[in-house]
């Protein structure tokens, strides 16, 4: 392993990704080189060498700069999972590999979407370290860690059946529909890939506060162990209730059935956590499916709402094959405080009712 003093006007000239955007920059004086291998979060300066499907990076405030041959970048290693793209893992040294998601992930793709072109191809030129060479991970910048006493706050959930379902569309307009309710809404994504475009919208939407696993110190949250994403839950969840919010939107990334997802939504910290459940679909069968699995581990379920919602007649296909009322966004923005007072009516069950039956009480109250 090699250490050599890295010039700031060279750092100052590379374009910093949207998933280094906690890093103190001030901090980062050496550039590590070598027979290393890279963990996730670890800060790495590369030099594009060839553009095709990623032609801009996200900047660490949200501006998307279009990429030239030549141009170093200041990124940082992660793993990847989306279907509708690349799946990709972090290489075993600082072999060339891959911009794997336009948020700033250094990874190996192996294998994508037919859609796809390939993916831009990157060249390492070291690790990023700290005036003691000591390597600079995203890890050392996080939110502060929280033990948060008190009432929490109404927590309602968005869950989907895959990416590109409507989920954070779906959180996005439950969001804006509870805020000019008169609510202060924080805003979370637990999982996923770095990358700020779902929480530009949700902060579009009204959340007061939008913040993701980035901050808990994760670039993206693919591999992570049950343990990571527990705690990620817990640190992001529990730092909105201290900023004083009147309900937590969250959102969880990709479907019930990919492992990250699956491990936190099935968790006993998730169901103590979460008073209701949106379920964002494109179809009446993953309607069908998505609720019976999350029933299956005690949610409630309070509605379905994503791109099913298109088609009227998917729609209704959807409502009778969940029992559960189907918003299309409109619908959802109207019904965004109903369904929050729907989520406390079911934590605050006395007797073991079903969830339809306890939402359809509750919306008798509030419309009597």
């Amino acid at each position: 392993m090699d250490i050599s003093k890295l010039e700031l006007e060279r750092l100052a000239q590379a374009k910093a990704a949207f998933t280094t955007r906690y890093v103190n920059f001030d901090a980062i004086a050496t550039l590590i080189t070598g027979d290393i291998k890279p963990e996730c979060g670890d800060l790495v300066l590369v030099r594009v060498e060839q553009i095709s499907q990623h032609e801009r990076i996200e900047l660490t405030d949200g501006r998307k700069a279009l990429l030239f041959a030549g141009d170093e970048l200041v990124i940082c290693y992660g793993n990847r999972y989306a279907p509708d793209q690349f799946e990709a893992e972090i290489p075993e040294d600082l072999s060339p590999c891959h911009l794997a998601a336009a948020g700033g992930i250094a990874a190996k793709v192996l294998s994508q979407h037919a859609k796809m072109k390939m993916p831009t191809a990157i060249t390492p030129i070291g690790l990023l370290g700290d005036e003691q060479g000591k390597r600079i991970n995203l890890a050392d910048w996080t939110l502060p860690s929280t033990s948060y006493i008190g009432q929490r706050p109404t927590t309602i959930a968005v869950v989907g059946t895959s990416m590109n379902s409507g989920k954070t569309t779906t959180a996005a307009n439950l969001i804006n529909g509870l805020v000019k309710s008169g609510i202060k809404v924080g805003a979370a994504k637990i999982t996923g890939t770095g990358a700020g475009g779902d929480l530009w919208l949700m902060s579009d939407a009204g959340a007061s506060l939008v913040i993701d696993f980035t901050g808990a110190g994760f670039p993206s949250t693919y591999r992570a162990t049950p343990k990571q994403i527990q705690e990620i839950f817990t640190t992001l969840t529990s730092y909105l209730a201290t900023e004083g919010v009147d309900a937590i939107v969250l959102e969880i990334a990709d479907g019930l059935y990919q492992d990250e997802t699956s491990a936190v939504v099935s968790s006993p910290n998730f169901r103590e956590a979460v008073d209701g459940v949106v379920f964002a679909t494109g179809n009446a069968l993953g309607a069908a499916a998505g609720v019976e699995w999350l029933r299956r581990y005690q949610l409630p379920v309070l509605a379905v709402s994503g791109l099913v919602t298109a088609s009227p007649l998917a729609a209704r296909e959807a409502a009778k094959a969940t029992g559960l009322p189907v918003y299309d966004l409109e619908m959802l923005r109207q019904e965004a405080a109903n369904l929050l007072l729907s989520a406390k009516a079911v934590v605050t069950l006395s007797s073991p009712r079903s969830l339809s039956s306890a939402i359809a009480t509750q919306q008798q109250v509030l419309t009597s």
